[in-house]
Formats: structure tokens, C-alpha cells, sequence
């Protein structure tokens, strides 16, 4: 398991990294909230401070939210009611006042870890979303018979859709998933592949803009095996 250690505390931040790697799992550390939010991806875990120098714990810990279910623990040395509220409401999966013994705390991963490995399940080989099928092992969308001719990144922003499916997926979790920077990366440049998406589609309606929020496909998706007779399968063309 990768483990992201969000600390400014050089000392803590060394003594957490010689423990989960004594754990046989790989650890990282960043010192500011702004490099957390641009690192996530990399990783199974987070293990996050609140007091960080250049933003406060809760505010990484929302915006982390909108763009990864990654198991999130905090560890910080904020031990008032209020704090602990807000952090699992805010989205964390589980809260550690320090100092804590280092047993309890790999413990306390590998425990969010396993409860988030068995919310994940199996993943689908196929998903159904109206008209739309997805081959998700061979990256072919068709609506119909009709084999769509999309870009790498028009398909990975038509599985995200599709895997969301009656859900509103917001702007900051395409831009985070598809460029891996929610933050910083041009909103623009989704406007353009969402556009070329739904010309290729050619199903008025399919997706719909929430606006000042995100997109939804209306419908719920159905996951299915791989078909025998799935069509033949066409490379998406490279951005």
C-alpha cells in the first residue's frame, strides 16, 4: 500500500515514514496542503495534519473530497469536539489525536484500507447506460451498432460519466481524473472534449449540465461480463 503523509513537522514526518515502512508499505511525504492536492492520485492512503503552513487540514481535507475517495486518516494534535466533528463530516475515515502509538496508527490504516478495498468490489467489465454500451476491457463505446471514434481522453470522460450514472459528477473531479489537477488545470480544455463527445454521441439530452456543478448521465448504468460477440475493437486516437 502507498502511503501519503501530509506533515510540516520534519520529526513527526520522519518517525511516521520509518513506521509504515516498517509495515512493508511505501510512504512519501509532502510538508503543504497545496502539494497534497497534487499528489493524491499517486497513492492508497493519506494520513493528514491539520495544521499545515500554507492551509488549514479541514480545507485540504474538503477539497481532497471532491476529487478522491482515497482512505483518508487525520492525525493532528487538535483534540476539541468541534475538530473531530467537522473532520468526519468533512470526509475523513477516521481521526487520531497525537501523539498516538505507532501500532495503533498502522492498525487504524490498514483498517480504512480493507473497509475501502470491500466498498470497491469487482469492477465491471462492460457498462450499459441507455443506448451506450462501453467495453471497458477493449476501451470500445458504441451507441448501438455504432462504434464511436473517440479520443483516449473522450472515452475516459464517457467511463466517468457512465460509472456515475444519475449521479452529478463535478467539474473538479473530471479535471482531477482526466488531468490530475483539479485545481489548475484548464476548465477549457474540458469544454472542448466534452464537446467533441457529445457530437460523436449524437444523443441530445444524454449528457446533462448541472450548471455551476458538474455533468450527469441520466439513466442507471448496468455493469455486465464481457461479451463473446462484442464488435471489434477500435483503438481510441491519442490526444
Amino acid at each position: 500500500m502507498r502511503v501519503l503523509i501530509v506533515e510540516d513537522d520534519d520529526a513527526m514526518a520522519s518517525a511516521l515514514m520509518a513506521s509504515v515502512r516498517s509495515a512493508t508499505h511505501e510512504a512519501s511525504r509532502v510538508s503543504r496542503g497545496a502539494d497534497a492536492l497534487l499528489a493524491h492520485r499517486d497513492y492508497d492512503a493519506i494520513l493528514l495534519d491539520l495544521g499545515l503552513p500554507d492551509m488549514d487540514g479541514l480545507d485540504v481535507l474538503r477539497k481532497l473530497r471532491q476529487v478522491t475517495d482515497a482512505p483518508l486518516l487525520i492525525l493532528t494534535a487538535r483534540d476539541d469536539d468541534r475538530s473531530v466533528v467537522m473532520g468526519l463530516r468533512s470526509g475523513a475515515d477516521d481521526y487520531l489525536v497525537k501523539p498516538v502509538k505507532l501500532v495503533e496508527l498502522l492498525a487504524r490504516i490498514e483498517a480504512v484500507a480493507r473497509r475501502a478495498a470491500r466498498a470497491r468490489g469487482t469492477q465491471p467489465h462492460r457498462l450499459e447506460v441507455g443506448e451506450v454500451s462501453i467495453d471497458l476491457d477493449r476501451r470500445v463505446a458504441a451507441v448501438g451498432r455504432r462504434i464511436l471514434n473517440l479520443t483516449a481522453t473522450e472515452y475516459e470522460l464517457l467511463v466517468l460519466l457512465a460509472r456515475n450514472s444519475g449521479s452529478v459528477v463535478t467539474r473538479e473531479q473530471i479535471l482531477d481524473a482526466l488531468w490530475g489537477d483539479a485545481f489548475v488545470a484548464s476548465s477549457r480544455s474540458l469544454d472542448v472534449h466534452l464537446t467533441g463527445l457529445r457530437s460523436k454521441l449524437r444523443l441530445p439530452g444524454f449528457i446533462i449540465n448541472v450548471r455551476g456543478v458538474g455533468y450527469r448521465i441520466e439513466g442507471s448504468s448496468q455493469p455486465h461480463s464481457p461479451q463473446p460477440h462484442s464488435p471489434r475493437p477500435h483503438s481510441p486516437e491519442r490526444t
